[in-house]
């Protein structure tokens, strides 16, 4: 069992779970998708603690970071918490990576305070090319289909055999699938088992995707940037990869064979390898 989470405080109030997840070398802060908590990328941590001391965390309103009543939860919050995390973890220019809105939370973190970073590593962030921000998008399908997500079960292991079974969590490898189950739930009041990640908090990330302005600003991120997509992918084409790239100033593109946009916690072992790679090339002199 993982130890109990750490919290470090945003300055808006919310308090962060982190999780420690092990490893030795330079430091690394791991941002998630929308939807799942830090510890689904214990299976990731496992094959970089060679070379990277790897902390996650719990965005706010995922697993066990709550979002306080009469709180907003957009992508402004989400960059907080990554700062409140290097913050209070008393990191000096760590790694990053993220997936998904966690790699979008990562590179706006990066925007709003420079020199955060000594380096990016971002799979299949979600930037919407487009300036100014399109707005928020109250018909968003992924937030629809967020509110129709079912959030109880009789029990972890029921949850697990529902989830292996169809997409899109089918693909994702046995151990982040574990991971994501053992920690994602909570015991609910009738004896089963509940979401922690309320599928309205999880519709409202996707709702204010096109409602920040990540894109405009990449130009802004000065560090070395690896914007990486799974080849079989239809969230982060290879093309949209590249356009990021194009925008920012140390940008590289990354195509990992066979993956789709879950890639991380489909092989994380794949994942790993071209994490090292790209850091290792970045120049930091710190891997």
């Amino acid at each position: 069992m993982p130890a109990a989470p750490a919290f470090v405080p945003t300055p808006d109030g919310v308090e962060v779970a982190t999780h420690q997840l092990g490893g030795r070398g330079a430091p690394l802060v791991m941002a998630h998708a929308a939807g799942f908590h830090g510890l689904v990328f214990s299976p990731l941590a496992h094959h970089l603690a060679p070379q990277f001391r790897c902390a996650a965390y719990d965005a706010r309103g995922h697993g066990d970071t709550r979002l306080p009543a009469g709180r907003g939860l957009d992508w402004y919050g989400l960059a907080a918490d990554v700062l409140a995390v290097v913050d209070g973890l008393d990191l000096d220019r760590p790694y990053a990576f993220g997936h998904s809105s966690g790699a979008t939370a990562v590179l706006m973190a990066e925007q709003a305070r420079p020199g955060t970073f000594a380096a990016i590593y971002c799979f299949e962030p979600v930037i919407v090319a487009a300036d100014p921000p399109l707005g928020r998008d109250h018909d968003n399908v992924l937030a629809g289909r967020a509110r129709r997500r079912r959030t109880s079960f009789a029990s972890r292991e029921h949850a697990r055999r529902h989830y292996e079974s169809k997409p899109p969590l089918d693909s994702v490898a046995p151990e982040a699938l574990r991971a994501y189950v053992e920690h994602g739930f909570e015991d609910g009041p009738d004896g089963g088992v509940q979401l922690k990640c309320r599928p309205e908090h999880e519709a409202v990330v996707y709702e204010t995707a096109t409602d920040h302005d990540a894109y405009a600003r990449l130009t802004e991120v000065a560090c070395p940037v690896a914007v990486a997509c799974g080849s079989e992918s239809e969230g982060c084409t290879p093309d949209r990869a590249r356009c990021h790239v194009a925008r920012l100033p140390m940008g590289r593109s990354e195509i990992l064979d066979g993956l789709g946009h879950l890639g991380p916690l489909e092989r994380p072992d794949q994942v790993a390898s071209s994490v090292v790679r790209f850091f290792a090339s970045a120049g930091t002199d710190r891997v």
